[in-house]
């Protein structure tokens, strides 16, 4: 997996689909010095996370093994991105709830995954500027999720085994019925 921060212009990288390893991962911190390169980066994440679409990306995602994460929940229609670099939840609740979850990362897969109900995530600007945010709901479930990704935890490791399971079965099976359906016939 690349650190480089800087992606190459032209297309917009894919996002990783499960069983890829670098999806498990745990992404390094982003230092001071790169902050300029994580901000074009960052444009980049929400340009993949608009086009797939979604509500949240991580760097690890696209292949970049770096703690930025992008969430934008649009609330009201209306673009609000969130821009997190080296996120860290710094307070759960006690009050647990369960929320369904899909990922890009694992397309058309779903589950109620259960997590604290309210949040607070510290987190660097882009700007550089050190702030946090408290956060629940959906901007807690998503926030929470994102910040697996860093850590190469995926939703369905909070599943059963068994949930897990069928899950990824599922989604290896739709994988191999496309590649089969785009396979020219012999």
């Amino acid at each position: 997996m690349s650190n480089a921060i800087d992606m190459p212009p032209g297309a917009l990288p894919d996002i990783l689909i499960v069983p890829d390893k670098r999806l498990r991962l745990k992404a390094r911190r982003i230092s001071a010095d790169e902050r300029a390169s994580a901000a074009r980066l960052a444009d980049t994440m929400l340009a993949v996370m608009y086009k797939a679409p979604g509500i949240g990306l991580a760097a690890p995602q696209i292949g970049i093994s770096l703690r930025l994460v992008v969430i934008d929940l649009a609330p009201d229609g209306v673009p609000a991105p969130i821009v997190m670099i080296n996120p860290e939840i710094t307070r759960v609740s006690q009050q647990l709830v369960s929320r369904e979850e899909g990922c890009l990362s694992l397309p058309g897969q779903y589950a109620d995954v259960t997590r604290p109900a309210e949040i607070t995530v510290a987190f660097e600007s882009v700007a550089g500027k050190r702030d946090s945010l408290e956060a629940d709901g959906l901007l807690a479930a998503c926030i929470q999720h994102e910040i697996d990704h860093l850590d190469g935890v995926l939703f369905v490791d909070h599943l059963s085994a068994l949930k897990r399971n069928i899950l990824l079965r599922k989604l290896a099976k739709e994988q191999r019925d496309q590649l089969s359906a785009v396979k020219p016939a012999r």
